[in-house]
């Protein structure tokens, strides 16, 4: 009974191994090479998937997603004799898992070198500056040449880019004192730039804040000579309505000449030939309240003889 019992165990153990064998499941964005007696037989899908086992053979499981290498940085030479190392990414995925499988021993391995050669051809023909401006320019070169060349491995290159590009350190330090000048270069002119610039808006506000007071003071001396006037007109206008006689003429006229010769620049000052009119007027205004002309028979006789005093009338008959 034991070597029965040794014998199913043994039966049980290879058709669980069997069923292993046979029932396959392959990933999402993954597929499965099968090989039957070392011949490519079909590609396994993601799912579920039946083998023959001991028979068939899964030879490579590859993964179908965007894959991200990245490359050590390798020394390229420009076309003014400097050496450079440039990092490069590469952005690949791999289409046809049978042609990547046997088209390529290492497709990896292939990305790169092939990545370096495209790299020192590009390189070769471009000087420093250039090499340092053109990333774009040579990323689609790279990508071209890759993707023209991996076609056929069943692999498409999605972007290639540079990390980096480092020049020797003698070019850096000389490249930073350039990139130092120019800053400097160009803070000088932006400083001088300002100051012209205020300069301007300082002299703006000056001419505007003359005019505005030259403006205002026209306006002022206008609104004063208008005033002035108006008050000379209603002035003019009250000593006509109130039909003034010449003796309160002359005593105003005698009221102005102290304010005529105020102030201490006034070293000359003239008196007009009306003033005597002025002064006659005056002084017979105060000969008639004085002693001499004090009563109304002095201004009748004066007025009977046709304006001649009465002192010059009795003095007649005696020079006759």
């Amino acid at each position: 009974m034991e070597p029965v019992i040794i014998v199913l165990i043994i039966l049980v153990v290879l058709v669980f191994i069997a069923l292993i064998k046979t029932i396959q499941v392959i990933p999402q964005a993954s597929a499965a090479i099968v090989e039957r007696f070392g011949r490519y037989t079909r590609t396994l899908n993601a799912g579920l998937n039946i083998v023959v086992p001991f028979i068939d053979t899964i030879r490579n499981r590859i993964d179908l997603r965007e894959q991200v290498v990245p490359f050590p940085p390798q020394p390229v030479i420009t076309q003014d004799n400097l050496v450079v190392n440039i990092d490069t990414v590469i952005y690949y995925q791999v289409t046809d898992a049978r042609a990547a499988t046997y088209e390529v021993a290492s497709y990896i391995q292939a990305i790169e070198q092939l990545t370096v050669t495209t790299l020192r051809n590009i390189i070769g023909g471009m000087d420093l500056e250039r090499t340092l401006t053109s990333r774009e320019e040579i990323n689609a070169a790279l990508r071209g040449v890759l993707d023209e060349a991996t076609g056929k491995w069943g692999i498409r290159v999605n972007r290639v880019e540079l990390k980096a590009i480092e020049p020797p350190t003698s070019i850096q330090d000389s490249m930073e004192k350039q990139m130092r000048a120019d800053r400097d270069k160009r803070a000088a002119i932006l400083q001088a730039e300002g100051v012209r610039q205020s300069e301007i808006l300082r002299a703006e506000g000056e001419k505007q804040s003359q005019i505005l007071r030259a403006e205002g003071e026209a306006k002022a001396a206008a609104l004063r000579a208008e005033g002035e006037a108006q008050a000379i007109r209603t002035v003019f206008e009250s000593i006509h309505a109130g039909d003034p006689d010449q003796k309160l003429l002359s005593y105003q006229y005698l009221q102005m000449l102290p304010k005529i010769a105020e102030g201490d620049a006034n070293k000359l000052w003239i008196v007009p030939s009306e003033i005597g009119d002025a002064l006659k007027g005056l002084s017979g205004a105060i000969g008639n309240f004085g002693p001499m002309g004090g009563g109304s028979a002095s201004g009748g006789s004066t007025a009977g003889h046709g304006g001649v005093p009465a002192q010059e009338r009795r003095e007649k008959p005696s020079i006759d």
